[in-house]
């Protein structure tokens, strides 16, 4: 499900902005982007995203303004000095590489890190507790804009739901005439097959017209069909993460679809499970929206 959201805030030592984005996934997949120094919130930032969202492909990211940038970050010398030292090796190997840039070479990892000493100890913990908050309200806003959306899919839902069992109730109506007219059928080849066999017994008959009726019966398939219906909509009535649920669902439609198809010989019963499994994959597609 996608959904963005926004949170800035200041103190007195710096002013941050928290921006979450997600868009649709099977699974959770967290990703998060903070600034040098502040590295050790990534897990703590990683568990709340994991708390507050269950499916999608979650993005958190950080950008912090030191008020005084003096002191607050420092240059590591030792860094810099080794990535210098590469320099004549990497031009080596790439002829014609561009000399680096200052600000090339400060964005490097490691280069730029948080100067220990600009902020006390009690102060860097308030400040760390000030910016989760900040990601949790980001969170909060992320959740909102993502059930609004949930709200509009569930009506699509609704309706592809009725689609699905109207075409159900409507196979269930061929499924009923289904055993006469196979029985029509067999009639009709029994007797140009006793033009050529006239002792073929009646019991072998009657076997032969139970064997083709049974093979033919969807009823099973019919009653599966409204029970994962059934379920369905008792799914969508409960407030829980319901994605997955939903996925092995369609699982099921398209299994007992692709069976009500090849017992099918019928031309309109046929044509009731090819628009029967076209609507089961529209649903399907809808419902990686859902988390």
């Amino acid at each position: 499900m996608t959904g963005f959201a926004r949170t800035e805030g200041y103190d007195a030592h710096c002013s941050w902005v928290w921006e979450a984005r997600s868009v649709n996934g099977k699974g959770l997949d967290v990703r998060s982007r903070l600034p040098g120094g502040l590295e050790q919130l990534e897990q703590p930032v990683r568990e709340r995203i994991k708390k507050a969202l269950r499916r999608g492909n979650v993005s958190a990211s950080l950008t912090v303004t030191w008020v005084k940038t003096a002191g607050a970050f420092r240059v590591n010398q030792e860094t810099l000095d080794h990535y210098i030292q590469l320099l004549p090796e990497l031009t080596q190997k790439i002829p014609g590489l561009a000399a680096p840039s200052v600000d090339g070479l400060l964005s490097l990892r490691g280069v730029i890190e948080a100067n220990d000493e600009a902020l006390p100890d009690d102060a860097r913990a308030q400040l760390e507790a000030t910016l989760l908050t900040g990601l949790d309200q980001a969170l909060t806003a992320l959740q909102a804009m993502r059930a609004e959306e949930g709200g509009k899919l569930a009506a699509v839902l609704g309706q592809q739901v009725d689609t699905i069992e109207s075409l159900c109730l409507e196979a269930g109506k061929l499924a009923a005439a289904h055993p006469d007219a196979i029985a029509k059928r067999l009639a009709e080849q029994v007797a140009a097959l006793l033009q050529d066999v006239p002792a073929l017994p009646a019991e072998r008959l009657a076997q032969e017209a139970a064997l083709l009726m049974t093979k033919a019966d969807i009823a099973e398939e019919l009653d599966r069909l409204a029970a994962h219906i059934t379920a369905t909509r008792d799914l969508m009535a409960v407030d829980e993460a319901i994605g997955r649920k939903l996925d092995f669902l369609c699982q099921e439609f398209n299994r007992e679809a692709n069976t009500l198809c090849s017992k099918s010989g019928d031309v309109d019963l046929t044509r009731i499970g090819l628009e029967l499994k076209a609507q089961i994959e529209q649903f399907r597609e809808q419902v990686q929206n859902i988390e």
